[in-house]
């Protein structure tokens, strides 16, 4: 796991509970940051998921030219 998928799922995390706690309390402000928050760390994790990926592409394609 790299850098970027840890920091995403982590913020993902974070922005879940902000929305619970937003729609529980009422505040509407709270629920919409959580929701931002949450999606943004879905995004950041998935860009993680694809640099990953992308690193185990070229790792490979180096062990197959020599």
């Amino acid at each position: 796991m790299n850098k970027n998928q840890v920091e995403g799922h982590t913020n993902e995390a974070k922005g879940k509970v902000k929305e619970v706690v937003g729609k529980v309390t009422g505040n509407k402000s709270t629920e919409y940051k959580g929701k931002a928050e949450k999606h943004g760390g879905k995004a950041e994790a998935k860009y993680g998921d694809i640099k990953s990926d992308a690193k185990k592409a070229t790792q490979s394609a180096k062990k197959e030219t020599k």
